[in-house]
């Protein structure tokens, strides 16, 4: 692959699509932190997450991103929420 190509960051609407695929019942709010299209914060709230640590939360998050979290996906800052 083109190393410009696999070094674009991600639109905030597929960060938002791909979590909500994995977690359908999610409200994200995306914050481009940097103004870059690169560096964000993640709100995700989700029942989903009752009686899951602040770990498994995450994980979840990670596994709805797979493989673009660390690649294209570098800089994402996550903080999940319970709701009910």
């Amino acid at each position: 692959m083109n190393e410009r190509l696999k070094s674009m960051p991600m639109k905030a609407d597929d960060i938002i699509a791909m979590i909500t695929a994995a977690l359908p019942d999610a409200r994200v709010e995306l914050t481009d932190l940097a103004g870059d299209d690169n560096h964000f914060q993640a709100n995700i709230y989700s029942e989903s997450f009752a009686g899951k640590s602040r770990v498994e939360q995450h994980k979840m998050v990670y596994a709805a991103l797979g493989d673009k979290m660390g690649g294209v996906l570098h800089a994402l800052s996550i903080k999940t929420f319970q709701t009910k």
